[in-house]
């Protein structure tokens, strides 16, 4: 046993099965099926997690019955086509060590039409908190149906394999809607009394006890909305599981945090505090005899998990994204490397993020994640004929492929211009609440040493820089720059702002790089509608500065929205004084305030500032290209200086980058 996670490394028995540790690869829709069924995306994701040393994996949840189908990737509910095929994931998890549980769930008012073409069921038709959609009072008949839907898939999962089942009473998904008196106003045998309100939960958990035998790991998935009155407090939600545990319903309870009710709390972000699922789960320890609790919700490393355990607030933790982020945390946690460990910087934006655009996931800073069974899982062969490479920069792009490069046996020099490795990545990094950042380009710093890179910081280089026959491919990762014209994507036709010579017109990562100094009175101009303005106008304002957000969007951060940060960010920004002004752009800047268009009205208007901010849409620096080109070398562009985007897609071609030499 390690002695640096003792706790977490000890084993623990469920009904009759051994986990090997106490890390719980967690239930999340990785949206990977197709036409209903798993495939080798799937297959090739769980079982890198098992390789990894993931004691449990909770495969994604299944739809219970035509009326919960949410995603279009979701597994077939209606038929058994998919035993055979949930018979390879199985094999896959077990076959490398872990225990292997199946989720099952339904999400009662809280459905997608666009996906299920079906109304959606819910105890008393309260409108959905998924989309605009209204949900049907289910008759008793149809409170049945979805019982047996239920009991029908969890025989499915018998049949192929599972150890068991985990039933999702959790975010106020249609069992937890049963509970819950604000959404259950019934007043026949399923509503009213606690004995009533449980009705479903108790007739689906024996009946799959009853279907699937003594030795089949039955458990529920609940969690808390504390801040929201309607939704169960803590103390209603312990006397459930209670009096489930008495009956000897459930062999565990993984307790998450958040729901339909309060959305941003469901997937944290790096906004809110760690552990966030822990004080539940302590809650729910102090109640239950017989079941096993697992503290989920933001447990990001293996420090963290063992705490959780060290302070008896839970028996399991489930990692889910420290684990989509390295697959392989508990094994280096187990040998003690945790300095090993890639970390999550829970940011959302590819797990989520691609999520709540219906594509399958993945993870910005480990671009193998879902692309396992393409990229031999998160490990790598060794090149046959190694190579001399050149990386020119240091930002995350280029940080992917000289590591990767020098995984497989290559011999890899990166030189990077500036006084540290990161690029923007780095200034993004010194934004509020964003330190994660700074520990995974520390990983990087570490990972390149033991790997023997020949890092080569404050060198800029040119092409007549490079002897030809001492380099076998030059990799160009030289990232993008902000052009000062003020252009405005809404604004099409004015290639330069008027008024932009009259000074006091910074860039956003000038101004975190403490390159310039605004006065007292900021305006931010963001295009960008993400962290490179919402971050920094956050860094300004806690500085103390005054800062108005001027946006054409129709709202600020509107691409934190599909990470599920854009309203707690907002939140904080107000809390601090920020205004914004939506809909809105520049027209002319007068080195002492700007003159804005209101896009709706037509409107002009002045806004008094000391210095003018932009984060708009950046330009390539590629314009070491030709010169390298003429060398007769292999050349690689990657990362902002092929086509600024955001960091998942500098991180991803990095990797290729690296696979592919």
């Amino acid at each position: 046993m390690p002695e640096t996670f003792p706790r977490l490394f000890s084993p623990l028995r469920i009904r009759g099965h051994t986990l090997r540790n106490r890390i719980v690869f967690g239930a999340h829709t990785a949206n990977m099926a197709v036409e209903g069924l798993p495939t080798e995306r799937h297959v090739a994701y769980y079982a890198e997690r098992a390789i990894g040393g993931a004691a449990m994996v909770v495969v994604e949840p299944m739809p219970v019955h035509a009326s919960a189908v949410l995603t279009r990737g979701n597994f077939r509910h209606s038929d058994d086509s998919v035993v055979p095929h949930f018979k390879t994931v199985v094999s896959a998890i077990k076959g490398n060590g872990a225990v292997a549980i199946q989720q099952l769930y339904h999400v009662g008012a809280h459905g997608d039409s666009d996906n299920s073409f079906h109304p959606h069921w819910s105890p008393s038709g309260l409108p959905s908190y998924h989309d605009s959609d209204g949900s049907h009072p289910m008759t008793e008949a149809e409170i049945l149906e979805t019982i047996d839907g239920f009991v029908q898939a969890a025989r499915r999962c018998h049949e192929a394999g599972f150890d068991g089942v985990e039933v999702w009473a959790a975010y106020l998904g249609m069992v937890d809607q049963f509970w819950t008196p604000w959404s259950n106003r019934r007043e026949d045998r399923w509503g009213g009394s606690l004995e009533n309100r449980t009705r479903m939960s108790r007739e689906i958990l024996a009946r799959i006890r009853e279907i699937c035998g003594p030795d089949f790991i039955i458990g529920i998935a609940v969690s808390d909305e504390p801040d929201v009155k309607a939704a169960l407090q803590r103390d209603e939600l312990a006397q459930i599981v209670k009096l489930h545990d008495e009956l000897g319903l459930i062999d565990y309870v993984t307790c998450g945090s958040g729901g339909y009710l309060d959305f941003y709390k469901l997937m944290p972000t790096f906004i809110y505090p760690e552990k966030l699922g822990a004080d539940l789960a302590a809650c729910l320890k102090k109640v239950v005899k017989k079941a096993v609790v697992v503290a989920e919700s933001h447990i990001r490393t293996p420090e963290n998990a063992e705490t959780v355990l060290g302070e008896g607030a839970s028996d399991l933790v489930s990692i889910v994204r420290g684990q989509i982020a390295d697959p392989h945390l508990a094994r280096k946690a187990r040998e003690g490397r945790p300095q090993d460990i890639r970390g999550c910087i829970s940011c959302n934006q590819m797990c989520w993020g691609r999520r709540s655009r219906d594509y399958w996931i993945s993870c910005l800073i480990n671009p193998s994640a879902g692309r396992e069974f393409e990229w031999n899982g998160d490990r790598f062969t060794k090149a046959t004929h190694p190579r001399r490479v050149l990386v020119i920069g240091g930002g995350p792009a280029g940080l992917e492929a000289a590591r990767v490069a020098a995984e497989r046996g290559h011999r890899v020099v990166l030189s990077e211009a500036g006084t540290r490795l990161g690029g923007n990545f780095l200034l993004a990094g010194l934004q509020p609440r964003r330190a994660q950042i700074l520990d995974l380009l520390g990983w990087y710093e570490r990972q390149l040493e033991a790997l023997g890179v020949d890092v080569r910081l404050n060198t800029f280089v040119e092409a007549d820089d490079i002897d030809p026959s001492r380099v076998d491919v030059v990799i160009v990762a030289t990232g993008s720059y902000s052009a000062e014209t003020g252009f405005q994507k809404a604004l099409p036709t004015i290639e330069v702002m008027p008024g932009f010579d009259k000074g006091c017109i910074f860039t956003v990562e000038a101004v975190m790089a403490k390159q310039a100094r605004p006065g007292k009175n900021v305006l931010l101009l963001d295009e960008a509608g993400g962290w490179r303005g919402c971050g920094t106008a956050w860094k300004l304002a806690e500085d103390g500065h005054h800062v108005t957000i001027v946006t054409p969007d129709p709202f600020v951060g509107k691409e934190l929205q599909r990470t599920a940060a854009d309203v707690p960010m907002r939140q904080a920004l107000k809390k601090l004084g920020v205004q914004w002004s939506t809909e809105t752009s520049i027209v002319e800047w007068h080195g002492n305030g700007a003159t804005v268009l209101d896009h709706n009205t037509g409107k002009r208007s002045f806004m008094e500032a000391d210095a003018l901010l932009t984060a708009t849409t950046n330009h390539p620096m590629d314009w070491l290209m030709p010169g390298l080109l003429e060398l007769g070398v292999t050349v690689r562009q990657i990362g902002d200086c092929a086509a600024p985007r955001q960091a998942p897609y500098a991180f991803f071609e990095g990797r290729k980058a690296g696979l592919e030499i």
